[in-house]
């Protein structure tokens, strides 16, 4: 077949050279076409043609080619220069922190339109150019116009640095500690500063012990990052409206997403019925909670969220001097910010040491202390930076701003060691130096709380409701104290509503928790509305499971079986020697020395119930076994129940007429068992959800108490019971040894 002939005439050179080859002769017609080919080729070649005759640019394909090769070019370089760090962006924006315009230490839109002239520049302000840059002495000889508001602002600083150097000496005065206020005992100054509890709460994660279900009590518990920004910017915004106690657990995770975020233990009332009706109440609740929504006004989570964020204030943390030596305190930050702790230290202490009256680099440095406390888990490291944070805020011409993020994180530090009357005292001064603020007010309230002087918090909730009546924070919290006295239809409306404001610190499991609890106790059948709510919320595992101190994941039934438990042994022992267990419970009942306790948890509506405890927390009574001496021996051997530091072991006996109001227990880690001891036959029983049992004699009942229980003892004598609380058998070892204990 001939070879086809380009538009030039040239044959395809291709197809030319293909034959010439194979016939092994040069044929001049063969030759011939291909130098044509050739010649044509070059032809195109240099007038830019194709092969197939086409002539043009570059093709789309060539084109996309290089499109991308530049793209890739230009992503590859940008990522160069991010990181090798070639370009010091915050440095640049740094440098330009000297045409700061509305004084709030670095340079931004604001400040541009300033400038540009676009906004007028604040009278109490005033910004220089690099080369004008002054050290203070002259920047004060040279006042601009508006000196008279300068001065007045000046005036209220020396007020402020006044009140901060008594409160220095108020607080550290041993004089003042030993007498104390009203008498009243005070710690010695190693006490702000040192963990008087002995409780290591970074290396062990251990807070305080929380008593199980106590009504009159608020606890705190937090963890080692206290869930507190310490980042300048964003801690004011923070800090505008945040909850004082909010945290979360490493280990111990709850239902809302970290165990012990529900933080302070509320304690917990509760409501009156008869047996059916308290059993019909709670079904017709789960059947009636579809139309929560129409009947409970309270924000949701979309709304919460679609709502526009208010524009909030910047913090000023610079004074005039600090303003000189921007770049440095800049470029310390930024070690801090990228958590180069360490470097970041080093810097800030040599600017303390360079530039000891600077406030900026003083609270520059307690936050490096702070960060390195939880880096290291360190409990010194962290009563250092309590310690600077006090100086920073006492430094002349402190900016107010600093001075309360500064003393506002003391606080907060001080009750993560402890240091409850300490962190009462910064909040004191606190509130003192800034009368108007509520929010501040609020977290005094928290304080009072956290000591249990609930009058004082009382007191201070009713202050800022007078001043401030749609207060939810203030709202939930008075609600909580009323509730606490007993108080339970004056309490509703205050939890109710604060609960619905939806303001920071409101949407807490425990609110939820004690509004249902109030409403259960005056009959009020929209308690298991709010239960639901709360469910839906997160704080609940289910309207039935409403523990606060929970791990996530671990199986969730009210009713267990010896073999579900894995805890066969030890049912079968406490079955097998339940005469032993008795007689030595009535042995202590007939020694009348008062050592059954009347249950003070407010968890009856009437009646009487005594318990007399053998083990509390995993820590063994001695002095209780000593009555019991072959039931303890029996139990040592168990380290299930003995090393339950979520639990108790103890005999508990309750008297004819006696109802125990629906109440739940603190955490869902535990398991509880009951052995009948003394049972009348007929007149006692216990409801777990919504399925209600008898004990018997010698047999063992286990229930989860996490889930909701009531209690009736309608007999005409005593019945008695010894009450075992084990592991939740699904929790790991190390989770048994390292969940604080309740």
């Amino acid at each position: 077949m001939a070879p086809r002939k380009n538009a030039k005439g040239g044959g395809g050179h291709s197809s030319s050279s293909s034959s010439g080859s194979g016939s092994g002769s040069g044929s001049p017609s063969t030759g011939s076409s291909g130098s044509s080919s050739s010649s044509g080729a070059r032809r195109e070649a240099k007038h830019g043609g194709h092969k197939n005759g086409r002539r043009g640019g570059i093709s789309g394909g060539s084109f996309f080619t290089w499109f991308m090769v530049i793209a890739l070019l230009g992503v590859w370089t940008s990522v160069a220069i991010v990181w090798f760090d070639l370009v010091d962006y915050e440095e640049v924006l740094g440098k330009l922190g000297v045409y700061d315009a509305d004084g709030d230490g670095d340079f931004d839109v604001d400040d541009a339109k300033v400038l540009l002239g676009l906004k007028e520049r604040s009278p109490s302000e005033k910004t220089f150019p690099p080369e004008e840059a002054k050290p203070p002495a002259e920047l004060e000889e040279q006042a601009p116009e508006g000196a008279e508001v300068q001065n007045a602002e000046d005036e209220v600083k020396e007020q402020i640095q006044s009140l901060l150097q008594e409160s220095v000496h108020t607080e550290y005065d041993p004089q003042l500690e030993a007498e104390g206020p009203a008498g009243e005992p005070q710690p010695e100054v190693e006490d702000f500063l040192t963990v008087t509890d002995g409780d290591d709460r970074f290396e062990a994660l251990e807070p305080g012990a929380v008593h199980e279900e106590t009504e009159d009590s608020y606890h705190m518990e937090e963890t080692a990052s206290q869930d507190h920004p310490n980042d300048v910017e964003e801690m004011m915004h923070e800090q505008e409206r945040s909850d004082p106690s909010k945290a979360a657990r490493e280990v111990d995770e709850p239902q809302q997403g970290a165990e012990e975020a529900t933080h302070q233990d509320y304690a917990e009332p509760v409501y009156e019925h008869s047996e059916n009706e308290g059993i019909e109440i709670s079904d017709n609740a789960i059947e009636d909670s579809s139309i929560i929504s129409e009947e409970i006004n309270v924000p949701s989570v979309e709304e919460q969220q679609d709502t526009p964020p208010v524009k909030k204030k910047k913090p000023k943390l610079l004074n005039k001097f600090d303003k000189t030596i921007k770049a440095e305190l800049d470029a310390a930050e930024r070690l801090r910010k990228r958590g180069k702790v360490e470097e970041a230290m080093n810097a800030f202490e040599e600017l303390v040491c360079k530039y000891p009256q600077s406030p900026r680099a003083r609270y520059g440095k307690a936050q490096c202390e702070d960060d390195l406390a939880e880096k290291r888990r360190s409990n010194e490291v962290l009563r250092r930076a309590i310690e600077t944070y006090q100086e920073a805020a006492s430094l002349p011409d402190a900016p107010t701003d600093l001075v309360k993020l500064s003393l506002k994180r003391r606080s907060e530090r001080q009750q993560f060691l402890g240091h409850m009357r300490g962190s009462l005292l910064t909040l004191q001064r606190l509130v003192q130096l800034f009368p108007g603020d509520t929010t501040l007010k609020n977290d005094l309230g928290v304080g009072y709380l956290l000591m249990g002087d609930n009058d004082s918090a009382k007191k201070v909730y009713e202050e800022v409701l007078n001043v401030t009546p749609n207060d939810g924070f203030a709202k939930v919290h008075y609600g909580f104290i009323l509730k606490a006295q007993n108080k339970i239809a004056e309490s509703i409306p205050y939890l109710k509503e604060g609960i619905e404001s939806g303001d920071p610190g409101t949407d807490d499991g425990r609110f939820y928790f004690h509004l249902g609890d109030a409403m259960q106790r005056v009959g009020n059948k929209e308690a298991y509305k709010w239960y639901e709510l709360g469910h839906q919320r997160g704080h609940f595992a289910s309207v039935w499971q409403r523990s606060l101190y929970n791990v996530n994941g671990l199986k969730a039934q009210p009713w267990w079986t010896p073999r579900e438990t894995g805890y066969t042994e030890l049912v079968k022992s406490l079955e097998r020697n339940w005469k032993l267990i008795r007689d030595e419970g009535l042995m202590v009942m007939d020694k009348a020395k008062g050592l059954f306790l009347p249950e003070d948890e407010n968890l009856r509506e009437k009646g009487d119930w005594s318990q007399f405890t053998l083990w509390q927390q995993g820590r063994k009574n001695e002095n209780a076994c000593k009555g019991a001496p072959k039931t303890c021996a029996l139990l040592e051997k168990f380290s299930e129940t003995t090393g339950c530091r979520r639990g108790q072991i103890k005999y508990s006996i309750m008297h004819p007429g006696t109802h125990v109001w629906p109440h739940t227990g603190p955490t869902n880690c535990r398991l509880r068992m009951h052995l009948g001891l003394v049972i009348p036959k007929e007149g006692c029983k216990i409801r777990c959800a919504n399925e209600t049992r008898a004990w018997e004699e010698g047999k063992v009942l286990i229930f989860d108490d996490s889930f909701e229980h009531e209690v009736w003892q309608d007999a005409s004598s005593f019945r008695l019971i010894f009450i075992v609380d084990v592991w939740h058998p699904e929790l790991t070892p190390q989770q048994r040894r390292s969940l604080p204990a309740i």
